[in-house]
């Protein structure tokens, strides 16, 4: 049977792949981690590394989920996508892992309400920059809901991408409010570039490269 419920009213997702590997980004970068990647995703960024998550996948129960990643008995669990929050069912999945005892961290595109997110979960929001085609998306309301434990992505493609995402700052009030991310768009900005200017402007921020790129490259499981 496909679809968000089975027979027996279960719950379910669409899952694209659960692996166990070192976290590439965010607070907990170079920690060994499981993801949940679910399939599916309404946007079409530019940089977007993982359309093999758009469509595709199987479905399978919470508890199904829940027995696969504990079978790698980690500490830290990141469900990602895609757009996770797509699927209505996910935020009854981040609760179950954090019910189990994880430090459970989703990775969101900033597009969908995260309102309905369990409150331990660390949310890693992206606020979408001119540069990734998908500016028109960002939902701002969401940033009513953000609090110390969550942090913020800016992917920056060039400098235009750069000044849009420094002026934001000020804009929105970001500074302080959690942990900022500035990434390199890989391939689009060096990060050596991307740390210059960080440090040229005494920005408030953490910049990030993608270990899991340096390690693996593009192949998908990492």
């Amino acid at each position: 049977m496909s679809g968000p419920e089975n027979r027996a009213g279960q719950e379910r997702l669409r899952v694209n792949e659960i692996f166990y590997s070192l976290q590439g980004e965010s607070r907990t970068v170079g920690l060994p981690t499981v993801f949940v990647r679910l399939s599916g995703c309404p946007l079409r960024c530019g940089y977007c590394d993982t359309t093999y998550a758009f469509q595709g996948g199987s479905w399978m129960s919470l508890e199904e989920i829940g027995d696969r990643v504990a079978r790698h008995r980690p500490r830290y669990v990141t469900l990602t996508g895609g757009e996770p929050l797509a699927q209505r069912s996910s935020t009854a999945l981040l609760e179950r892992l954090c019910d189990a005892g994880y430090e459970v961290s989703l990775e969101t595109s900033g597009a969908l309400d995260i309102s309905a997110v369990d409150q331990r979960v660390s949310v890693v929001m992206d606020i979408k920059t001119p540069g990734s085609g998908e500016e028109a998306r960002n939902v701002y309301a969401n940033l009513a809901h953000i609090d110390a434990n969550d942090q913020i992505k800016f992917v920056i493609c060039d400098r235009a991408d750069y000044e849009w995402s420094r002026a934001k700052l000020d804009e929105l009030g970001l500074a302080g409010r959690c942990e900022i991310l500035f990434s390199p768009s890989h391939g689009a900005v060096t990060p050596t570039e991307l740390a210059d200017w960080i440090l040229a402007d005494h920005l408030p921020v953490r910049m990030q490269v993608q270990l899991h790129k340096l390690l693996w490259g593009d192949s998908p499981g990492h």
